[in-house]
């Protein structure tokens, strides 16, 4: 049965409703502790601000800390309510999108530890407008999964899914670039390697928050999307079919 963001709000116990709401309020608010984890993080690389990049990193742990918080709250709905049907993909859903989150955090500490380590060994820009480009797409993912989420927007979640092999494709691009930076100019080695891990956490961004789409997907339609091609998704969404 495909449901709306009205579905979980017409249950007989107030309080079940209430404890069905609590679960996507506080994964909201993961999501937008995540967000902006990325987004300091990227900004302090690009800025070369190392405070910044400190905060990021221990701001991790809140992160963490909210993800324990949500799991200890579905397994109580599990245990309690034993729900069934929507009710139980949505605490599937939830549980699965906070560990996609809390690995997005990860994403964003280790863009920040290498923020530290471009600032301490003098910073080279090259490679830069790359990451520029490619967090502002996985950023835009992250915002839209959860946007996604909120209003159980499947259209929203499948353009996430599309935008993923974007990213993909200019990942490897700008992997092929740097390359080329290092093969001519073998003292950048070492700071290209440290945008080349930064471009490979802005890559996993993307997976998880596509994770994430295929999870709203999942919630609204009950459908298992997670290896279907890209371009087939519109078809099997629409469809009902996996």
């Amino acid at each position: 049965m495909e449901i709306t963001s009205d579905t979980h709000s017409q249950h007989i116990s107030k309080q079940f409703n209430q404890e069905l709401e609590a679960l996507k309020t506080h994964l909201m608010a993961m999501g937008g502790l995540v967000e902006k984890q990325v987004q300091d993080a990227i900004h302090a690389l690009l800025e070369g601000d190392s405070r910044l990049a400190e905060d990021v990193c221990d701001n991790d742990q809140a992160v963490n800390t909210l993800q324990i918080k949500i799991d200890e709250e579905c397994t109580r709905v599990l245990a309690r309510r034993q729900p069934a049907a929507s009710d139980l993909r949505l605490v599937l859903a939830v549980i699965r999108a906070t560990s996609d989150l809390e690995r997005i955090g990860d994403e964003a500490s280790k863009i920040a530890r290498n923020a530290l380590a471009l600032a301490e060994a003098g910073r080279d820009p090259r490679g830069f407008v790359e990451v520029r480009h490619i967090s502002e797409h996985v950023r835009k993912m992250v915002r839209d999964a959860l946007t996604a989420f909120a209003r159980f927007d499947t259209d929203l979640a499948l353009s996430v899914a599309r935008e993923d092999e974007l990213v993909d494709t200019e990942y490897t691009t700008a992997m092929r670039s740097l390359m080329t930076f290092m093969m001519e100019d073998p003292r950048s080695i070492s700071s290209i390697l440290s945008v080349m891990w930064i471009l490979r956490a802005l890559e996993r961004i993307g997976d998880h928050a596509d994770n994430l789409a295929e999870y709203v997907i999942y919630l609204v339609k009950g459908l298992d999307i997670r290896h279907i091609d890209a371009d087939k998704l519109d078809e099997a969404a629409l469809k009902g079919k996996v």
